[in-house]
């Protein structure tokens, strides 16, 4: 005898809601990883292409530190000195901060959780909790952050023996050099070695944002129970439920409005499409569309058409047909009269229809006027 499944079994993918939700409380996609790996980058192409005016900027300011005058030894004023070396690194420095700033901004922006919220400063007494600190500790997510650790101890460990090994020698050599061309080697082997170091960054960035997408998607997961409740409060939300009526009633501009209350019958795919008709004998010489649409239009029109008490009718394939052959203001097509006018004809004795039980009529939809929901023709 197998045991029925738990009901509180977090077995379903999470609502949009629930994203939301979590995103609201600070709960969003992010990667200390990648973050690192972005700045560090960012920071070696700087240096890579601007290194030669930062050092400029240090040796004019190591040039003019030196340099003195005898009135900087009868007015000696060590903050103004201080300020006017700083001048001449500040713009190279601001420049590595900028650059530094956008990359700590890209990493979010590219995972989709750039933005301020509240709710991420809020005080959460649990992180007080030392027994939910073990908990932590020991966990699924503990003992991937612990495998995280030791790769990343591993990668960049083996990226700074590959570094030492490949320039012990040169290192070695300095000393026998003048200053500038050892300043030069210096140069050249902190830019190579802050290179390999962010390469190895984002080999481990590129592990690390998966494993963040699996570990948050595993973390919002919900039970059968949590959708079934999401779902009856959302259905049951009278603000939702008057926000959705407003943005259908948005989609359709107040001339469609008023056509849409002047039409016949409207026809429906049941929701998909709808097209709305009008025939007036003695004023339309044929039934003209006056209104029609998919999706959040549909919704729509069948909304309109039920507060102005416009007979709504569904008709899969006729009201498919209609959409995909006549446009908005025309009259319908000559080879679809008849099952339009077999529609018509019900409509107008739709009193009648309803006190003697009669069901609607069925119709014929011509070939070559058979479309499926993607507007292709059905054979």
């Amino acid at each position: 005898m197998t045991d029925a499944p738990d009901k509180d079994q977090k077995t379903e993918a999470p609502t949009e809601k629930r994203r939301r939700d979590a995103a609201q409380k600070g709960d969003v996609l992010q990667s200390r990883e990648l973050g690192t790996a972005l700045v560090m980058l960012a920071g070696a192409a700087w240096i890579a292409l601007a290194g030669p005016w930062i050092m400029e900027a240090l040796g004019e300011m190591l040039a003019a530190s030196l340099r003195f005058d005898n009135n900087d030894v009868r007015n000696f004023d060590p903050g103004t000195r201080f300020l006017d070396l700083l001048i001449m690194i500040l713009l190279p420095l601001g420049a590595l901060l900028g650059v530094a700033l956008l990359a700590t901004l890209a990493a979010p922006a590219l995972l989709g959780s750039l933005g301020f919220r509240a709710g991420a400063f809020a005080f959460k007494g649990e992180k007080l909790n030392p027994l939910s600190g073990i908990k932590k500790i020991f966990s699924i997510n503990g003992v991937i952050e612990l495998i995280k650790s030791i790769a990343k101890v591993i990668v960049l460990g083996w990226a700074g023996w590959w570094l030492l090994s490949r320039f012990s020698g040169e290192m070695m050599a300095l000393g026998g050099q003048e200053v500038g061309t050892a300043v030069g080697s210096v140069g050249r082997m902190f830019v190579t070695a802050v290179i390999v170091m962010a390469c190895a960054l984002a080999l481990i960035a590129l592990v690390d944002v998966p494993a963040q997408i699996i570990q948050r998607g595993s973390r919002l997961r919900m039970s059968k129970q949590e959708v079934k409740d999401e779902h009856k409060q959302s259905e049951g939300s009278p603000e939702l439920k008057a926000a959705i009526r407003r943005r259908q009633h948005e989609t359709l501009r107040g001339s469609a409005r008023a056509a849409v209350a002047e039409a016949t019958v409207v026809l429906t795919n049941p929701t998909h499409f709808a097209v709305a008709l009008r025939y007036r004998p003695g004023y339309d010489a044929a039934p003209i569309v006056v209104a029609r649409g998919r999706g959040a239009t549909a919704a729509a029109i069948r909304e309109l058409a039920g507060e102005s008490e416009v007979p709504i009718l569904s008709y899969p394939a006729l009201a498919r047909a209609i959409y995909y052959t006549v446009q908005t203001g025309q009259t319908v097509r000559e080879d679809l009269y008849i099952a339009v006018a077999t529609v018509l004809a019900f409509v107008f004795n739709l009193d009648t229809a309803m006190a003697q039980g009669i069901a609607q009529p069925v119709i014929d939809v011509p070939e070559g006027a058979r479309f499926d929901e993607d507007g292709r023709i059905i054979p």
